[in-house]
């Protein structure tokens, strides 16, 4: 097995766990929109996710990074970004990125909502492209 297959599985592995991890905040966040959880505990639930989430995304991006496949690290880089940026942006007496009592004032909550169907598109179209990736590796090396 070539490093190239070693790479694209390790990165369908990442991507499921962060696709997962997105519908997990899709649903927490309509559970919170449904008035099935308190703000509190949406929060609380969502927040323990944050690092777990910036890390893994951050470590697939430097592994496409170090691998030289610019195309797939340039597709990768932006959602790395705005998840570091979202991070170091937390201000000082919020209890995390998502704030128990911020949550509900100006629409924040409809936003966060938005942002997560965008990355539960982007993490689609990235696991059938590392898929694709995947099985084109395994089959160039078995030829």
């Amino acid at each position: 097995m070539t490093s190239d297959a070693v790479l694209f599985i390790l990165a369908l592995l990442d991507c499921s766990g962060l696709l997962f991890l997105t519908v997990y905040f899709i649903i927490t966040l309509s559970d919170l929109e449904c008035d099935y959880l308190n703000a509190t505990q949406c929060c609380s639930k969502l927040n323990k996710w944050i690092l777990p989430e910036l890390i893994a995304h951050c470590t697939l991006t430097l592994l496409l990074l170090v691998s030289l496949h610019w195309v797939l690290f340039l597709l990768n880089a932006p959602l790395a970004a705005w998840h570091i940026y979202r991070f170091s942006q937390i201000p000082s007496g919020n209890t995390g990125v998502y704030d128990p009592t911020e949550i509900h004032n100006r629409g924040q909550l409809k936003t966060y909502m938005k942002e997560s169907m965008a990355k539960l598109g982007f993490h689609l179209l990235c696991f059938f492209l590392y898929l694709y990736s995947m099985i084109y590796a395994l089959i160039v090396v078995s030829t």
